[in-house]
């Protein structure tokens, strides 16, 4: 079996070719269909005008005849002139009483078949299959007769000849004009296709700020010009963040590790002092920082590539408050108040507590002295609400304080140790869990955090393993 050439696939043509012989194909067809039934109607109407003519002279020989004789005949009726191409007339013994050319000696019809007025029949076998008999009877004082006029069709046939052969002429001619305009505009058309894609492939990670030129025509390829600026703003943006985040995960691990580094380079100097208030005092604290620095990293970079995985389990939001307000009053020098009402919900517990947990450090975190907890249930939806009385958050950062690594400045921002990601990962689990968590003031001027839960969670969740 022979191989195809590549060539000659069309899957390996170009667009440019492909248009164009489309184009070709339906243009041809569409030039074959119209060229048929316009030579059908041509030919039809060219018959119609014979059948016409004859006819006409069939009716002015029968009105004749009715009003004289035969003899007295104008010599006009009975000339074959124009379209008219033989003339006759029959009596009832279908002898030819009278015609256009002596020499034809036999009626283009039978007399007997005639019964009433006809046109456009075929002659007997021995005249051309050319001709269009037209015929009439009149009923005169000298007997009846049968006028028989024939128009010859082959002055039709010649001209519809002369107009297919102009067609299969120009035919071809119009159907490669038509290939050949598609692939001209199609190939202008590529052109902004292919100054998009050049410059695309000319923007490097050092260049995202780059732009792919807008046609200025407001047609499909203007609008893949703008959406793939959009997509390049998005791929510069998240190439920013990325870098930022990095950076930033670089300066917060570099802190701890240093001082692991120093503290072991200590002991290493003088292993005398390498003792139990070192170690806790130091090795340790750092090392538990440096780990939940780890693992938040991990949380974020994981909802990032997937999106968090939570469980599917009934969670007492009531009980997780209760264990955060038990938690903090533990600490000295705040005043917990809580409102709490039982809620039931779908989700995650341990990352519904760790989300609680995040907000209630955030507020332990900035608040003078009073941190207010309250649990409610409005609907089918989950209400928990964390006030304190610190210096609240502006208006303006208020959404900017979930990304990651921010920290506001330092009236809401005490040396906490912290790293500037839990309330990112806040977020991120209530966003698994189809909720939202927003900012507002609190009744003492400080934060209010309130997070709105689903009681059953809308989108699935995958039960616990």
């Amino acid at each position: 079996m022979h191989r195809i050439p590549d060539w000659l696939r069309p899957s390996r043509w170009g667009l440019r070719i492909r248009s164009a012989i489309a184009a070709a194909l339906v243009v041809g067809a569409v030039l074959l269909l119209a060229a048929g039934a316009m030579l059908g109607l041509f030919n039809r109407s060219l018959l119609r005008e014979i059948d016409a003519a004859a006819g006409t002279r069939a009716d002015a020989i029968v009105g004749e005849l009715t009003r004289g004789s035969l003899a007295d005949l104008p010599t006009s009726l009975m000339e074959a002139t124009g379209q008219i191409g033989v003339v006759q007339i029959v009596d009832a013994q279908g002898r030819i009483a009278r015609d256009s050319n002596p020499k034809l000696t036999a009626p283009l019809l039978n007399p007997a078949t005639v019964s009433q007025p006809e046109s456009g029949r075929r002659p007997v076998s021995e005249y051309d299959e050319d001709l269009r008999v037209s015929a009439r009877t009149a009923t005169t004082p000298e007997g009846r007769f049968v006028v028989l006029v024939a128009g010859d069709s082959e002055p039709a046939e010649n001209a519809v000849k002369r107009v297919a052969a102009l067609i299969a002429v120009g035919g071809p001619i119009v159907v490669a004009a038509a290939a050949l305009a598609t692939y001209l505009l199609v190939g202008r058309s590529l052109r902004s296709v292919e100054a998009i894609r050049s410059r695309v492939a000319g923007i490097g990670s050092a260049g995202l700020s780059e732009r792919v030129p807008v046609p200025v025509a407001r047609d499909e390829i203007a609008r893949l010009a703008v959406t793939m600026n959009d997509m390049l703003a998005r791929i510069e943006a998240g190439h920013e963040a990325q870098q930022r985040f990095v950076g930033d995960a670089s300066h917060e691990l570099r802190s701890p590790l240093a001082a692991i580094t120093a503290a072991l380079e200590l002991a290493r100097d003088r292993p005398e002092v390498l003792d139990a208030e070192l170690i806790g005092g130091t090795l340790l604290p750092e090392t538990e920082r440096m780990r939940q620095l780890i693992e938040d990293l991990l949380t974020l970079a994981t909802a990032d590539e997937s999106g968090l995985d939570v469980r599917g389990e009934d969670v007492d939001l009531d009980d997780l408050a209760a264990e955060q307000a038990v938690a903090l009053r533990a600490r000295d020098g705040y005043t917990v108040r809580t409102d709490i009402t039982a809620v039931r919900i779908r989700g995650d517990r341990p990352k519904l507590a760790r989300a609680l947990r995040n907000i209630v450090d955030n507020a332990a975190a900035h608040a003078r002295e009073t941190v207010a907890i309250t649990v409610s249930r409005d609907g089918d939806r989950a209400i928990v609400v964390v006030d304190d009385d610190g210096p609240g958050i502006r208006v303006a950062d208020r959404e900017r304080v979930f990304g990651r690594f921010v920290r506001l400045e330092a009236d809401r921002a005490r040396a906490t140790g912290g790293s500037g990601l839990g309330l990112a990962i806040v977020a991120e689990i209530v966003a698994a869990h189809g909720g939202s968590v927003t900012i507002g003031e609190s009744p003492w001027g400080g934060a209010r955090f309130v997070v709105d839960l689903p009681v059953g969670v809308d989108q699935p969740i995958a039960d616990a393993p």
